[in-house]
């Protein structure tokens, strides 16, 4: 079995979050696989970002969905992390397939639920499937949401795999009849609360598993030793060589 590790928001223990250089370091650490979070501003330009204000990882303050393009340049995404990351900005889509290209990566892009509106949520997940396919970065790209709906929407644009994410708490009994409708590839449960039934029931209905977020090494064991195909880490650095490629 292929057991992967996903760098989530890149390698974010060691850089700032879903920065190119937080995505850059997973080559230097021999790391495959990365996570990452996208949400759509005011002229359509796709950026990488988890939250919804600039407020936790950037030098502003306030929502950024009337931003544009040339409005990122001045915003100061790393300094909060450490000095030597004050010029990092804000990644566009573009920006992070050409890291990709360059460090040979694949990504797990998470579509957030764009808090805006549903014209915007449509923007970001039609912009979403240009990208990709002008990419050519397909077969190494998984794109997952919390927002099934959504993720359904961006499937009937993009053939590219696709995971629905759930919270332990939201595995409600029609899970797989969700996974149907959208035309999931894989699922992404949360890590707190998964038990080997969870995973013997997603595997015997045929789906790849991912788990988040997975900060101890002997959790990943055992979930590997379980069947799960990949975890997300903040700590991806520290996995043993064998999960890792030469760097």
């Amino acid at each position: 079995m292929d057991k992967k590790v996903f760098a989530h928001r890149g390698m974010s223990s060691l850089a700032p979050e879903n920065t190119l250089a937080a995505f850059a370091l997973c080559k230097t650490h021999g790391i495959t696989w990365f996570e990452c979070d996208i949400d759509v501003i005011a002229d359509g330009t796709i950026i990488l970002t988890h939250d919804t204000t600039l407020d936790r990882c950037t030098n502003k303050i306030g929502g950024y969905y009337h931003l544009k393009q040339a409005d990122l340049l001045s915003i100061d995404n790393g300094s909060w992390f450490a000095d030597e990351y004050s010029a990092e900005r804000i990644p566009t889509i573009e920006s992070l397939f050409k890291v990709m290209q360059e460090c040979n990566l694949s990504a797990n892009i998470e579509i957030k639920s764009n808090e805006h509106s549903a014209a915007m949520a449509q923007t970001l997940i039609k912009n979403l499937a240009a990208a990709i396919e002008k990419s050519g970065l397909k077969s190494r790209i998984i794109v997952s949401s919390f927002n099934h709906a959504l993720l359904g929407d961006f499937k009937k644009l993009c053939d590219v795999a696709v995971a629905c994410l759930f919270e332990t708490h939201t595995l409600y009994d029609d899970w797989k009849s969700t996974m149907q409708w959208v035309g999931a590839e894989y699922i992404h449960p949360q890590n707190e609360g998964l038990t080997k039934a969870h995973v013997d029931m997603f595997k015997g209905a045929g789906y790849k598993v991912n788990v988040w977020t997975v900060n101890k090494l002997d959790r990943a064991n055992q979930l590997f030793n379980w069947g799960v195909d990949g975890v997300f880490t903040d700590i991806a650095q520290s996995f043993p060589s064998k999960y890792k490629t030469n760097k």
